[in-house]
């Protein structure tokens, strides 16, 4: 299963929702099957680390996660990737108006897996500097996307 996380600049939600759900994965033994990786819509942060204070709530949480750069969403990963799952509304606008058509219908909305919280989105904590709402919201979806997952994978 390859799974994409989208995010505007690669360098907080996505990058903490990869090494998130790497963690979930990892604690369920599932390891190989899943490929898990995240990118931006833009190239403002192109080349650069995660967000520090992203790092700091990894580090409180006890999540493992790598040195890494920031990178862009390009066309061969519409067609490579079997979810490509943004943060917000305008990461799916963006998304939907990047894919090739036929690709479309893997461009989900991370907070869509719930009925609580569907159509809702994970807010940038670039601006709000909460980055506990981040991890909460993220460690839920996650968890929910998760077990879709194994369901699809039987």
């Amino acid at each position: 299963m390859k799974v994409l996380f989208v995010c505007l600049g690669n360098i907080c939600r996505s990058p903490m929702a990869e090494f998130m759900f790497k963690d979930l994965v990892e604690k369920e033994g599932l390891t190989e099957k899943f490929e898990i990786v995240s990118k931006a819509t833009s190239s403002y942060e192109i080349g650069n680390d995660m967000y520090p204070p992203a790092k700091r709530k990894l580090v409180e949480k006890r999540i493992k996660f790598d040195k890494r750069f920031a990178n862009q969403i390009k066309k061969d990963d519409f067609h490579y990737f079997d979810y490509i799952i943004g943060m917000d509304h305008q990461n799916i606008i963006n998304l939907k108006r990047m894919a090739p058509k036929e690709t479309e219908n893997k461009i989900h909305l991370l907070l869509d897996i719930n009925d609580e919280t569907k159509n809702t989105e994970v807010p940038d904590p670039w601006y709000t500097d909460d980055f506990e709402e981040t991890y909460n919201l993220l460690r839920n979806a996650l968890l929910s996307w998760l077990e879709r997952f194994k369901k699809e994978m039987l």
